[in-house]
């Protein structure tokens, strides 16, 4: 994740200029030599599920047919020093990368090297987090506006009234900046929705579920929590010091959160919560992405493009009964996975390539083979968070999934 001031966020979102100028002038040429490509994976952190079952996946797929005949693929872990990460990025330049897939520890202190790695024909493509460089692309959610429909969702689900607590992410990055600032827009909509406590649960389920535990010590009759990540930790809080009275709760999309979510015992004592937040399958979709790219098959208008924000209310939780999300399916049993695992590290329709040993392991699906992309959706620009140059909509604190209800009188 990147870290940056959030009133400089704010000001370029407001007042960013409306000119794509710059990315037009530094597009990428699509290098012309055969296969096989030579491609590389660096990750900034590393070490956590969502990054090991993302990375993970995008192995899968490097060894799939008939991406295992087309590419050469070499993993490095540059960690979250952002200088380690530009000499690791300038090393597989200068080793004759064709493409790089990067998840950036910075937002703008890479596009010094993006810049050079275009110059040089190489293929630039950030995932899940982004990057302000023209000539990079970026693949992730942000157009999903997580902050502004998660937070609709649940004023929504409360009747426009109740206590909320607020578990933020990670201080001073653009994520939790661009999200806080969605939700709290949305809330702030409802007189009726008082936020009695907030708090910095840095994405980390131990951290959440004492920062949760605290807060119910203090303010015993909360309604709901909102949260990114740290969700299953905020949720066992609650199960720990209030079993009787639940809570509407949005956040990640852990496999033991699904299961509670979808449990009718837990939603008769109040439990009411929504699964969805950034996937790690948006590593391996980027993957996809950059391969059609590099083939010449799929040829983007833009350059931020959208992988589509994973969304299942407890309304919605179904069951798998086999290794992949097929016919709807979303969550595994008990037993299956633990109950951190990410779910969504699975799609079914955008990367059926991959199954649950697949994003564990990091082997690729007997018998599997890749499928073409649906055309790509493209995501909102915003100033400084994924584009210099650019004007943001005008509605970018807005939900674009979920109606608002009236605020009450």
């Amino acid at each position: 994740m990147k870290k940056r001031g959030f009133k400089r966020l704010l000001q370029r979102l407001i007042f960013g200029a409306a000119s794509l100028g710059a990315a037009a002038a530094m597009a990428l040429s699509v290098p012309a030599e055969a296969a096989p490509y030579k491609v590389f994976l660096d990750l900034s952190y590393s070490g956590n599920v969502w990054q090991t079952e993302a990375a993970n996946g995008i192995k899968a797929l490097a060894e799939t047919p008939p991406y295992d005949k087309e590419v050469t693929f070499k993993t490095v872990i540059s960690g979250t020093d952002v200088q380690h990460q530009i000499s690791d990025l300038q090393s597989m330049i200068a080793a004759g990368a064709n493409a790089i897939l990067f998840y950036p520890v910075s937002g703008t202190g890479l596009n010094r090297v993006i810049e050079q790695g275009c110059r040089r024909h190489v293929l630039m493509v950030a995932y899940d987090s982004s990057v302000t460089a023209p000539c990079a692309y970026n693949v992730n959610s942000l157009g999903g506006r997580y902050g502004a429909n998660s937070a609709q969702w649940m004023v929504n689900q409360m009747g426009g009234k109740g206590e909320l607590v607020i578990n933020h992410g990670v201080a001073g990055t653009a994520l939790t900046n661009l999200m806080d600032r969605q939700a709290l827009d949305v809330f702030h909509k409802y007189p009726g929705i008082r936020i009695v406590a907030q708090f910095y649960g840095n994405w980390n389920d131990a951290l959440s579920q004492e920062g949760i535990s605290r807060i119910l010590a203090a303010h015993p009759n909360i309604d709901a929590i909102w949260t990114v990540d740290g969700t299953w930790g905020s949720f066992q809080a609650v199960m720990q010091h209030r079993p009787s009275r639940l809570v509407v709760i949005a956040g990640q999309s852990n496999n033991g959160y699904r299961l509670a979510i979808g449990d009718p015992a837990l939603q008769e004592k109040g439990l009411k919560g929504l699964s969805a937040s950034f996937g790690p399958a948006d590593g391996p979709y980027a993957f996809k992405v950059m391969m059609e790219i590099l083939t010449g098959e799929l040829k983007p208008t833009e350059h931020n493009i959208a992988y589509p924000l994973p969304w299942v209310p407890y309304d919605k939780v179904k069951l798998c009964t086999g290794l992949s999300f097929v016919n709807g399916c979303n969550v595994f049993p008990p037993g299956k996975v633990p109950p951190l695992f990410i779910d969504t590290a699975l799609n079914g329709e955008l990367l059926p390539e991959l199954n649950l040993t697949a994003v564990e392991n990091g082997t690729p699906v007997p018998g599997a083979t890749i499928q073409k992309l649906p055309p790509v959706q493209y995501s909102d620009n915003l100033p400084g968070v994924n584009c210099e140059e650019c004007k943001a909509p005008s509605d970018w604190l807005q939900p674009n999934r979920v109606t608002p209800i009236p605020a009450p009188k």
